[in-house]
C-alpha cells in the first residue's frame, strides 16, 4: 500500500479534484475524504492516515484551531491548502508556527500545463511530507524560540562590513530561518536569505522575522547596498543575486528561468556569494525538499568560504542539507538549536585573524 491521505476540505469540487490527482500516482492513494474537521477527527482514528491535507477555512471549526488540537494530541504530517491571498499568507505562516508541514495554494482554472504542474507539485509535497518529522508547537505558540546570543557580538567594523551570510531553506524553513534569526545578536554582518515560497507570503513573512529578531528584516526589492545589521529576503517571484560595487555590495534581482524548479533559488545566491565575495562569505542550509543550494554552496567552499547544514535528526525534511553533505559542500553540520552558536564562534574566530 502507499501512503496513505486524508483530504479535509468543505468544497467537494476540491475535494474531488485533490482525491483525482493524488490517486493518479501509484506511490499515493486518498483513504478517505472529510467535509470538516469533526468528520475528520473520527476519520483520522479508523483511517491512520499519513498524511492529512487541510483547508484553512470550513464550517463548524477552522482549519487552525482543528490544526492546533491535532498537533498536540496526534502529530502527523499536515499540508495546509489555502487560498494565496496577502490573509491567507498570514494564516498559512501561523498553521507552519501550530507544527503544519507544507502548505499548498488551491489551484486556479488553468490549462492542461499549469494543471498538470499543479499534481506534480501536490505529489512531490506529500511524499515528502510523509517522511517528515512534524513537531508539537510549544505551550505557547507565539513564544519565540529561546536565544542564545547576547544583544551585540561586538564584531569589529572591518568584519561586519566584508563578511556576508547566505541562508536556503524550503519545506520546514519557515521556522528554522526564524529559530536562527532570534538566535543572533543584532550586530552582525548582512544576512540573505532564499525560502521557497510564494510572492505573496514573502512580504509577511519578512515582516514576521523583523517583529521578532534583534536585526532588521526586510524583503529584498533590489538595488539595495548590504549594510550590517540587515536581513534581506528573497521576494517569492525572483533569484536573488550579489554584485560588487564602489564601497560594497550591492543586491540584483531577476526574472531568469527557475533553477532545480524554483524562483528564487538557493543556487542561484550561493552561487554569486562564490564569485563575488569566495572567502568572506559563509554558507547555511537548512531543511527542505530537494537539491537546491548543494552546488551553489560546493561552488562557496571552493572559493574558500565556510559552510554549515542542518543535522537530519533537527530537519522536517532531511532533503537540502543531505544533498549538499553528500556532494562534500560542508565544513560542519549541527541541529538547528546549535547553528547560531557555530555560526557566531566562526565569525569570532574569523574576526580574531
Amino acid at each position: 500500500m502507499g501512503i496513505k491521505v486524508l483530504i479535509v476540505d468543505d468544497s467537494a469540487l476540491m475535494r474531488a479534484l485533490l482525491t483525482e490527482i493524488i490517486d493518479g500516482a501509484e506511490d499515493l492513494e486518498v483513504v478517505g475524504s472529510a467535509p470538516d474537521p469533526i468528520a475528520a477527527r473520527e476519520m483520522i482514528k479508523a483511517l491512520n492516515p499519513d498524511v492529512l491535507t487541510l483547508d484553512v477555512e470550513m464550517p463548524r471549526m477552522d482549519g487552525l484551531e482543528f490544526l492546533d488540537r491535532l498537533m498536540r494530541l496526534r502529530p502527523m504530517p499536515v499540508i495546509m491548502i489555502s487560498s494565496f491571498t496577502a490573509a491567507g499568507s498570514e494564516v498559512t505562516l501561523r498553521a507552519l508556527e501550530l507544527g503544519a508541514v507544507d502548505y499548498l495554494a488551491k489551484p486556479q482554472a488553468g490549462n492542461l500545463a499549469v494543471l498538470q504542474a499543479y499534481a506534480d507539485e501536490i505529489r512531490d509535497k506529500i511524499r515528502a511530507a510523509a517522511s517528515a518529522k512534524p513537531k508539537a508547537p510549544p505551550r505557547s505558540a507565539t513564544a519565540p524560540a529561546p536565544t542564545f546570543a547576547p544583544a551585540t557580538a561586538n564584531f569589529s567594523p572591518r568584519l561586519l562590513n566584508e563578511m556576508v551570510i547566505g541562508i536556503g531553506a524550503s519545506t520546514g524553513g519557515t521556522e528554522a530561518i526564524k529559530d536562527v534569526l532570534v538566535a543572533l545578536p543584532g550586530d552582525m554582518p548582512p544576512i540573505l536569505m532564499v525560502q521557497h515560497m510564494p510572492e505573496t507570503f514573502t512580504p509577511s513573512f519578512a515582516r514576521r522575522l523583523d517583529s521578532l529578531s534583534k536585526l532588521t528584516v526586510i524583503e529584498a526589492h533590489g538595488g539595495e547596498r548590504l549594510k550590517p545589521g540587515m536581513a534581506y529576503l528573497a521576494p517569492g517571484h525572483s533569484h536573488m543575486r550579489v554584485r560588487k560595487s564602489a564601497g560594497g555590495y550591492v543586491l540584483e534581482l531577476s526574472q531568469d528561468e527557475p533553477v532545480n524548479r524554483h524562483r528564487p533559488a538557493a543556487d542561484v545566491l550561493f552561487h554569486s556569494l562564490a564569485e563575488q565575495l569566495g572567502k568572506r562569505a559563509l554558507g547555511m542550509i537548512l531543511t527542505g525538499m530537494g537539491k537546491d543550494g548543494a552546488q551553489g554552496l560546493l561552488a562557496m567552499r571552493h572559493a574558500g568560504a565556510w559552510n554549515i547544514g542542518q543535522d537530519q535528526a533537527s530537519c522536517v525534511v532531511y532533503g537540502m542539507p543531505r544533498e549538499a553533505a553528500i556532494i562534500g559542500a560542508l565544513d560542519a553540520v549541527a541541529p538547528l538549536a546549535q547553528i547560531p552558536r557555530e555560526l557566531l564562534a566562526r565569525l569570532k574566530q574569523l574576526d580574531s585573524h
